[in-house]
């Protein structure tokens, strides 16, 4: 069967209709019948397959690694040569076979051809075994008024035909059948939740590592940032009036507002792709979006790990921070964990803004705010008016601040100049051991450094489970 019609004639979304993609809010009149039997909105999905207008994939995956994954989230797992038989012949049905081995790619560059692609969004849907296969294409504007006088013929041509009273016939008949054929859905025994996400997690990270600039650009983003804060101080000092204090101040603000920066381009650039995909499969009801979230956090992990310790090892010891391996450690994981609540971040915002230039400001800002508020560098927050006071409670960057301050600071002796009378009464010189800083900037640090480290850390997976929140809630409120 054919649908045709003029652009906004409602082709679309009557598909969207059958196929139970009109929004919960909408409004459908009607009922959609198999086999004479009323389907319920929920079931719509187990009966009916969907090829949309645009082609998403992931661009650095093969096209049977594509299909290969695909099958592997729509059925119950089998043997892997059950999925390669399988794959197998639906690429050979839609003359897919002499590109299988070639990576998608994009329209921007590479993969495979527009038309390629197109089939291969046809055999994603008949993985799923579905009953019926609907499909929507587009139209050129030239054709467009051609085409709308040729459905007024066809229309009005078979309105005059046996067929269409027949038809009509036909569907009465079958809705007042004492015994109803049964409605055949699709597979109903798709791989449980833990299975998905498995499958999830090995395509995100194999995407990934296809893309050599993304893999790059995760793992020296910081150690680059490092690089030139080296090349500007060379080296930490111990005398006072030398910048020894405020030397240290500095590295520690740029660390502290550096790190989630990093953390929420790795998602703005590599995430709005998977959020994408995410929506469409999610609708074919592959899986939850969600699921694609938590599989993007579990790739994250090893990526942030293996930047910050790059970047941590070279501008630690390279700057002269406090030369003790321990020291060094808690500094690398006080750092990590900043990394990740900014990229983390960044995912709970992409669920609630499709923009991401927009989802990047508005994490800048929060950023921004978080360390003049809550690091005390710039002014201590004993100081600060009470409101500013609370909020500093709730931002990841005090507890982070306090940890950098005392891992630096604590055990330090600084000297200042030369022991003569106009140097002890010199302004600097009133702080001459680290402990004074420590008490003078957040006092009291020392005793809550095990307590900082493990409400730092708290914040991770509270935005994990919120940004589980924002995507499940994003099913409701999505456009088709």
């Amino acid at each position: 069967m054919c649908i045709l019609g003029a652009s906004g004639s409602g082709k679309t979304t009557l598909l969207d209709a059958i196929s139970g993609r009109l929004r919960l809010t909408g409004t459908l009149l009607g009922d959609v019948c198999v086999n004479g039997r009323s389907l319920r909105q929920d079931q719509f999905q187990d009966c009916f397959s969907y090829v949309q207008q645009s082609d998403t994939f992931l661009s650095s995956l093969t096209v049977r690694e594509t299909l290969h994954y695909t099958a592997m989230l729509a059925i119950r797992s089998g043997s892997g040569d059950f999925f390669h038989r399988k794959v197998e012949a639906v690429m050979a049905e839609l003359s897919l076979s002499h590109v299988a081995d070639r990576l998608i790619g994009n329209y921007n560059f590479g993969g495979i051809s527009s038309g390629e692609r197109r089939r291969v969004s046809i055999a994603a849907q008949l993985l799923q075994d579905p009953m019926d296969l609907t499909s929507v294409d587009t139209q050129s504007k030239e054709r467009e008024i051609e085409t709308y006088k040729r459905v007024q013929m066809l229309e009005s041509a078979y309105k005059e035909s046996d067929i269409y009273r027949k038809t009509l016939d036909n569907i009465e008949r079958t809705k007042h059948l004492k015994t109803l054929p049964m409605i055949p859905f699709k597979t109903k025994d798709p791989p449980g939740a833990l299975s998905k996400l498995w499958v999830l997690l090995r395509r995100v990270t194999r995407n990934l590592l296809r893309n050599k600039q993304a893999v790059i650009m995760r793992l020296v983003q910081n150690l680059i940032m490092g690089l030139f804060l080296i090349f500007f101080l060379l080296r930490v000092q111990n005398e006072v009036l030398k910048g020894a204090v405020q030397d240290r101040v500095g590295l520690l603000y740029q660390f502290l507002g550096a790190t989630p920066y990093t953390g929420m381009l790795n998602a703005v650039t590599l995430f709005p792709v998977l959020r994408t995909v995410s929506d469409q499969e999610s609708q074919d009801g592959l899986y939850q979006k969600w699921q694609m979230l938590l599989a993007y956090v579990l790739h994250v992990l090893p990526f942030s790990i293996m930047a910050t310790l790059l970047f941590s090892s070279v501008s630690y010891w390279t700057l002269g921070l406090y030369p003790e391996v321990a020291r060094f450690g808690y500094f690398s994981a006080a750092l990590l964990a900043p990394h990740l609540i900014g990229e983390f971040l960044t995912l709970v915002v992409l669920g609630m803004i499709q923009n991401p230039n927009i989802a990047n400001s508005v994490v800048a800002l929060l950023s921004i705010a978080g360390v003049l508020v809550g690091s005390g560098f710039l002014r201590n927050t004993e100081e600060m008016p009470i409101p500013f006071k609370i909020f500093s409670y709730f931002t990841f960057q005090k507890f982070c601040s306090e940890i950098l301050v005392v891992n630096e600071f604590y055990g330090l002796n600084f000297t200042c100049g030369r022991l003569n009378d106009s140097m002890m009464y010199h302004p600097l010189c009133t702080i001459t051991q680290g402990i004074q800083f420590i008490e003078r900037t957040c006092p009291g640090a020392t005793a809550r450094f095990t307590k900082n480290f493990v409400i730092l850390y708290s914040f991770i997976p509270v935005l994990v489970i919120l940004g589980i929140i924002v995507f499940k809630i994003r099913d409701y409120f999505i456009s088709r």
